[in-house]
């Protein structure tokens, strides 16, 4: 059982429809210790960093507890900036902090290749490619370049953990993984075939 957590920021249906296409029983719980009983935990999320302040102290426990025991966890955009020890977007709102480094916000003003600047649109929403830094368990099966869509002011800085990167105006994580913990900046629920084998990827790790 994958339990997909609702903290008020994440479109639970879509997530919920690419799983169940995956053949995956997902339970949205209520109450932290119910996680004890999940394969994987998934924390989606969209807007603002500081919405994963509804993500309560017993919450992170049950959460931390998850993956010391072995069993892995998904990021998915917001979720995935959460891992990191936090954002500029909200300074005092700390993420959980399997991750180290701070999100920051994607620049709206880059030099061109003549030197001059160029103004580039704030929220990043699109299609963009894949690179992969490593080999990862969460990319598995997916070639480099594939393209996977994106919506998203804030960004976590291209690591050592990161798996995956890709670019707009700065390059940074995409994806990330560390152990049974990973993160995808983008959707894989709008991603397509690309977004539903990250998925699957994430589903082979509860096995």
């Amino acid at each position: 059982m994958i339990a997909l957590i609702d903290y008020g920021a994440g479109n639970l249906t879509s997530v919920r429809k690419a799983l169940a296409a995956l053949g995956a029983d997902v339970h949205v719980p209520g109450a932290p210790d119910e996680l004890a009983e999940a394969s994987g935990v998934i924390v989606p999320g969209v807007g603002n960093f500081k919405a994963t302040a509804a993500i309560t102290d017993a919450w992170r426990e049950a959460i931390i507890g998850v993956v010391g025991n072995g069993r892995p966890l998904l990021g998915i955009c917001l979720g995935l900036q959460w891992l990191f020890e936090g954002s500029t977007e909200a300074p005092d709102c700390p993420g959980l902090g399997l991750m180290g480094g701070q999100c920051d916000r994607l620049p709206s003003i880059i030099p061109d290749s003549a030197g001059e600047s160029q103004t580039l649109k704030i929220p990043h929403v699109g299609w963009n490619a894949l690179h992969f830094p490593r080999r990862s368990a969460l990319f598995e099966d997916i070639n480099e370049g594939a393209q996977v869509y994106f919506t998203h002011s804030y960004a976590a800085p291209a690591t050592h953990d990161a798996a995956a990167v890709t670019s707009y105006g700065i390059s940074f994580a995409a994806g990330v993984e560390r152990g049974q913990v990973f993160g995808v900046q983008f959707h894989p629920e709008k991603s397509g075939d690309v977004g539903l084998q990250v998925l699957k990827n994430f589903l082979n790790r509860t096995i």
